[in-house]
C-alpha cells in the first residue's frame, strides 16, 4: 500500500475513541453476528484474519467526519473506521437527535474549516447543493458523512438542525456497490468508505483514494473469509474460481 512515510501508524483513531465511548455507554454488552468469533480488539476482524499490519497513514487536502448512528462504532461490518486508518485528520461523534457533541459544534464552526454534508441532492433545498468543492479562502474541505443504514442516515439529515445551513454535496454513482457485507435497500448505495473514495477521487486524491480502496478490498476478503470460516488463501481462491465461472 501507498504510504507517507512520515506518519506514524495510527493506533489510536477517532473511530476508535468512540468505539470505546459508546461501550462505556452500553448497559448490557453489544451482541453482534459471529460474536463468539474472537476478534481483534482494534480491527474487529477474527484474530486470524487481522489485518492490522497492512496499513499505513496517509496525508490529504482534505479532512472526514463521521457522524455515527447509536452502534454503528461496535458493528465489526462498519467500514467508517477504515477511513480513520488511512487518514489520521478524521473526525468521528455519536449522532443524538437530543444532544449534539460540543466538539462537533466546535468542528463545524472552526474556520479553517469548510464543511459540506454528503448526502442526495434530492433530499436537500436546491440552493445547497454543490456539484462540486469549492475551495474558499485555503479553508480546508471537511467532507460529514452520515454513518448508519440508509433510514438511519435520512433520520439523521431531517432531524440535524445544525446541519441545515451546510452545502451539500452530492456523490452521483452509476456503479453498485462492492460492500457486500451487509444488504443495502438498492444496488447504487454505497457503503461509507465507498463514498469516501469517492469524494477523494473528485477533489484530485488518486493516490490517497487508491490506497483507501485496496485497504477496503483486503477488509472485506478478510471479513468474508471469517465468516465462511476459511483460511484467506482458501477464501480468495475460492471466490477468484467463482468470478471466473461466472
Amino acid at each position: 500500500m501507498i504510504s507517507d512515510s512520515t506518519l506514524p501508524l495510527v493506533t489510536n483513531n477517532a473511530v476508535l475513541r468512540l468505539r470505546q465511548q459508546r461501550l462505556a455507554q452500553s448497559t448490557r454488552p453489544f451482541r453482534a453476528r459471529g460474536c463468539r468469533v474472537i476478534r481483534c480488539e482494534r480491527c474487529l476482524l477474527p484474530q486470524v484474519h487481522c489485518l492490522c499490519h497492512t496499513f499505513s497513514g496517509m496525508s490529504a487536502e482534505c479532512s472526514f467526519c463521521l457522524l455515527m448512528y447509536d452502534t454503528e462504532p461496535l458493528k465489526p461490518s462498519n467500514t467508517g473506521r477504515l477511513i480513520a486508518d488511512i487518514l489520521p485528520d478524521t473526525h468521528a461523534f455519536l449522532w443524538s437527535r437530543t444532544h449534539v457533541d460540543p466538539q462537533l459544534l466546535a468542528l463545524l464552526s472552526n474556520p479553517d474549516y469548510q464543511p459540506y454534508v454528503i448526502f442526495p441532492a434530492s433530499y436537500a433545498t436546491p440552493d445547497r447543493v454543490r456539484t462540486q468543492v469549492e475551495k474558499q479562502n485555503n479553508k480546508r474541505p471537511l467532507f460529514i458523512i452520515l454513518d448508519g443504514t440508509w433510514t438511519e442516515a435520512r433520520k439523521m439529515f431531517r432531524k440535524s438542525a445544525y446541519l441545515d445551513n451546510l452545502p451539500v454535496l452530492s456523490i452521483a454513482s452509476d456503479e453498485e456497490s462492492d460492500y457486500g457485507l451487509r444488504e443495502a435497500s438498492n444496488k447504487e448505495q454505497l457503503c461509507t468508505v465507498e463514498v469516501a473514495v469517492k469524494i477523494l477521487q473528485q477533489v484530485g486524491e488518486s493516490n490517497v483514494s487508491q490506497s483507501l480502496l485496496h485497504y477496503f478490498s483486503d477488509f472485506k476478503q478478510r471479513y468474508l473469509a471469517g465468516k465462511a470460516n476459511r483460511s484467506l488463501e482458501d477464501y480468495i481462491a475460492f471466490s477468484t474460481k467463482n468470478d471466473s465461472a461466472d
